[in-house]
């Protein structure tokens, strides 16, 4: 692959910062972060060195799912501002190297959404088929339900036309029909209109329900073709509208179905999470142990040359442990969500990193390490740079929407509103704003946000992360993961000590005999011996990144 195909994969080694628009700065002070206030705070952004802004639902919406349940793809809710303030935004982004992704959530519409407002008007409504309908009672589907806590059916009966609609979320979202063409054209219509503006692409909500054809019959697929094809031709719509525009796909399946989402040629999703390594990662802490990510990532299967993986620690909804066997489930609970209401769905935890890891900076600092030098491209909650934590008091996903924590001031800096107009309660029990917030670490050579912004920074040095080769390194240590990731003749070690105990190890590295380890973070370098051994030593939950040398190097 070229240098010019290099350069235009910007997603292989991007820096992704994924954030709430009303959540993150209130700029007129009505309790509601908005697309103004987003837009004070982009400096904060690129000082991190984000090479990606990802912008969770921002569009009208009677906000029954946190701003997923959309009356209209084509503009912005009024409290977070106008079509305008997302131009300046992306142009101000733009300015400073940053691209911005949008969420696409076109599985299901709100249900004031016109479209189906006009579909349950009459069974001849034009727009009757733009969702799926039936007329016989439906079977029971209580176990397939995604929110157990809040639904026990998959179908909803109109009472205004006396037939049952398909959901595959909350009642208030039904699913479109996208056997239909004309909601097919509707799709590309609203894609196009977004890039035309200057989006870089989408983050793509709940990929596999969107292509699945559960509740549609025989007639209504006639024509529809296979639906990979549908997500082949979205990706291809896309790259013709801008060559560098992504697909970021939610896929929460086993690594071998996940596989197909890419294409066979990587002609599907650009980019897609890694549940499978997250879900591992926390077995991996809850044991101190890192064979369960060892596993993990040694059963990742190789991916199309333009394709990639999105690593991340937290995202913006449950932490989904639902990958994981029972007894392992059980285990992660126990070690950092004991208590029922840190729980959720019986599958995930509604808590942040810090939290769970009882606040210690060492170990938070590990596994952000950790997150930044395995294979792929990193992905940020907003406050994961400070250490935020959650508001368990909050109702399901809202604990970790908490408001940003500017700081230390009343309501943390995020607005001047009255405590009780705030969009979300503020985090609490020791990691709210007045012990963890950006003015007190900005100054901070020794803060979580100092770290981490180091990091950002010496990952996009390291091109080898997003695009080498990934290789586990043996070691007789079960707490410790050692890896190496080499590309273009140039290589990075990186270890990782899961346990509290300090280790002394040997490595064995014979592609690197001869050469000098030169460790990134201003450590003691070390030599490969002849013989192609390396002795490093880590702390209890100690780090190290290394890039490989030869001794002639003027580096050295």
């Amino acid at each position: 692959m070229s240098e010019t195909e290099n350069s235009n994969l910007w997603w292989k080694n991007a820096v992704v910062y994924c954030l709430d628009i009303e959540t993150f700065f209130d700029s007129d002070g009505d309790g509601i972060g908005d697309l103004p206030g987003l837009h004070e705070q982009i400096d904060y952004i690129a000082e991190l060195g984000v090479t990606c802004l990802w912008l969770m639902p921002f569009y009208p919406t009677p906000n029954r799912d946190d701003g997923y349940d959309i009356t209209d793809y084509y503009g912005v809710d009024q409290r977070l501002g106008s079509l305008g303030d997302v131009v300046e935004l992306i142009r101000a982004a733009n300015n400073r190297g940053i691209r911005v992704i949008a969420d696409l959530v076109v599985n299901h519409t709100s249900a004031q959404h016109p479209w189906f407002q006009a579909a349950r008007s009459s069974k001849e409504s034009p727009f009757r088929d733009f969702y799926i309908w039936r007329s016989n009672p439906p079977p029971d589907t209580s176990a397939e339900v995604v929110f157990p806590d809040q639904e026990n059916s998959l179908w909803e009966l109109d009472e205004q036309t006396g037939e049952w609609y398909f959901h595959r979320f909350y009642k208030q979202q039904p699913d479109l029909n996208i056997s239909n063409p004309r909601v097919r054209r509707e799709i590309t219509k609203m894609m196009a209109f977004w890039l035309q503006l200057g989006m870089s692409g989408f983050r793509v909500d709940a990929v596999p329900f969107l292509i699945e054809t559960m509740g549609l019959g025989a007639e209504a697929l006639a024509g529809f073709g296979e639906p990979h094809g549908y997500l082949r031709s979205l990706r291809s719509f896309v790259s013709q509208r801008n060559g560098e525009a992504i697909l970021l796909g939610e896929v929460n399946l086993p690594y071998e179905q996940q596989l197909e989402f890419f294409g066979p040629t990587g002609d599907e999703l650009s980019m897609m999470f890694e549940f499978i390594g997250m879900q591992h990662l926390y077995l991996a802490l809850a044991r101190a142990d890192s064979e369960p990510l060892v596993n993990a990532l040694k059963q990742r299967p190789a991916i199309p040359p333009a394709s990639q993986w999105a690593t991340f620690v937290r995202n913006h909804d449950e932490l989904t442990l639902d990958k994981l066997p029972p007894s392992q489930r059980q285990e992660v609970f126990d070690a950092f969500g004991p208590e029922k209401r840190m729980q959720l769905y019986g599958r995930g935890l509604k808590r942040r990193l810090p939290p769970m890891l009882n606040g210690d900076p060492q170990r938070i600092r590990m596994v952000y390490s950790l997150l930044f030098s395995l294979p792929g491209t990193p992905v940020l909650f907003y406050g994961e740079e400070i250490g935020m934590g959650e508001n368990l008091k909050a109702e399901g996903r809202k604990a970790v929407r908490t408001p940003m924590q500017w700081t230390s001031q009343p309501n943390g800096g995020f607005s001047t509103a009255p405590r009780q107009q705030l969009i979300s309660d503020m985090a609490e029990d020791g990691f709210g704003p007045e012990m963890i917030n950006v003015l007190a670490q900005r100054g901070d050579t020794d803060s979580l946000l100092s770290f981490v912004t180091q990091l950002v920074h010496r990952y996009r040095d390291c091109p080898e992360l997003g695009w080498g080769e990934f290789k586990v390194i043996d070691q007789p240590h079960r707490g410790v993961l050692a890896h190496t990731c080499t590309w273009q003749g140039r290589a990075v070690l990186a270890v990782h000590n899961f346990s509290d105990k300090p280790v002394t190890m040997s490595l064995t590295l014979p592609d690197f005999t001869g050469h000098v380890l030169r460790d990134l973070f201003g450590g003691a370098n070390c030599e490969v011996s002849s013989s192609g051994s390396a002795e490093l030593s880590l702390d209890g939950y100690g780090y190290r990144w290394l890039r490989a040398y030869r001794k002639e190097d003027r580096w050295v």
